[in-house]
């Protein structure tokens, strides 16, 4: 990376030259139908699916999970979350699927943009910011195909996208290796866990023995600025650091204290369970609980065993759009330890290297989020 780096002058780009394109010249909207009913594909990608910044597609959903008139989505295409575009969804596609109608599928004309630099493209202040900008409709605002297409953008000429996308995905392979090294501690975190668990001695307890739901609601205008919707949280993670401005939400919120254990309730599978960092509001679909006799972190663990997820998922109630519930999550049962303190301070080596990952990759995201918008 240091010598592409020396290749390219970052700070005093060249932009004499660039050339203001059409939307619609950069790139087509694929508009190809598929019923989940009638179709042979098996992996779909909804918008749930999707994180915020992140050009990477992580999980997946199966065909008869879904129903209803979906998008098809070939590899090299890239689908964007037209629907909230605030929440910066844009990733590669790396198989023949399909996707939510809510999204767009997008895929870059070669003669006028490299289909290597389209994604960062895409992820650029300037994309995003307009894609907020042209989105209609309040609770839900969405980027219109007619609308977007119309909209003009700067782009670099072709003989320098190639130099540019090899930069920034030279960035990008750095951050995947480190997230290979902090899902591999993070694996290694929850297996000792569950291997531990076995040995130490303890009472078979249920959670709704060991759970108080906090059941506090916030009304408009919310008083707490931050808001943590379903969307900020990411699956397998024992925190929650993304949010955005509470002034945006318009309907009944849960009150969340630091400190809080919350549980998302709507579709369990996607194992999104955190201890609240801050003081916020966040969708009713959020489950906060304080806790008796056990300590938050580790009913923690718990929800992120496969032992606690399978049970749920078992026990959910709804098709399209499943959900568990208090009762639900309360007739499982745990161990409470007679030496907790011990087996959380086993796991703190864990948590050590852990978090030093993590601060390498947001010093490096920090980085490739500055390096687009210096191009762009």
């Amino acid at each position: 990376m240091e010598k592409i780096l020396e290749n390219i002058d970052l700070k005093n780009i060249d932009k004499s030259n660039w050339e203001s394109h059409g939307f619609e010249k950069i790139a087509s909207s694929i508009s190809e139908r598929v019923e989940p009913t009638q179709t042979d594909l098996e992996t779909y990608v909804g918008l749930e699916h999707l994180d915020p910044e992140d050009i990477h597609i992580r999980r997946f959903g199966k065909r008869e999970d879904v129903s209803g008139t979906k998008l098809r989505c070939y590899p090299g295409d890239v689908i964007f979350g037209r629907r909230r575009a605030y929440q910066r969804k844009a990733a590669v596609v790396n198989f023949d699927g399909f996707c939510s109608a809510h999204s767009l599928v997008l895929r870059p004309n070669p003669k006028v943009i490299d289909p290597q630099l389209f994604p960062f493209f895409l992820h650029s202040d300037q994309f995003m910011h307009r894609a907020v900008d042209i989105s209609v409709g309040s609770l839900s605002p969405t980027i219109n195909w007619g609308t977007l297409k119309k909209e003009k953008f700067l782009l670099p000429p072709k003989d320098q996208q190639a130099r540019l996308a090899s930069l920034l995905w030279a960035l990008d392979e750095v951050m995947e290796r480190e997230r290979e090294v902090l899902e591999g501690l993070e694996r290694a975190r929850q297996s000792f866990f569950s291997e531990k668990i076995k040995k130490y001695a303890g009472k078979k307890t249920p959670l709704s023995k060991l759970l108080i739901a906090k059941k506090k609601k916030s009304q408009v205008p919310h008083q707490r600025e931050k808001y943590i919707g379903l969307e900020h949280i990411k699956s397998g993670k024992f925190e929650c650091d993304s949010f955005r401005n509470s002034s945006e939400v318009l309907a009944q919120c849960n009150m969340i204290d630091t400190g809080d254990l919350c549980y998302s309730k709507l579709r369990p599978y996607l194992d999104k369970a955190f201890i609240a960092e801050f003081d916020a509001v966040s969708t009713t679909e959020l489950l906060v609980f304080d806790t008796k006799s056990v300590s938050k972190e580790y009913v923690l663990y718990h929800m992120h065993s496969k032992p606690f997820i399978d049970f749920v998922n078992g026990k959910t109630f709804g098709t399209r759009m499943p959900r568990a519930s208090i009762q639900i999550i309360g007739d499982y049962e745990i161990k409470v330890l007679e030496d907790e303190d011990k087996l959380i301070d086993e796991l703190s080596m864990f948590t050590k290297g852990i978090n030093e990952i993590k601060t390498k990759l947001v010093t490096s995201k920090s980085l490739q989020k500055s390096l687009i918008n210096q191009i762009f």
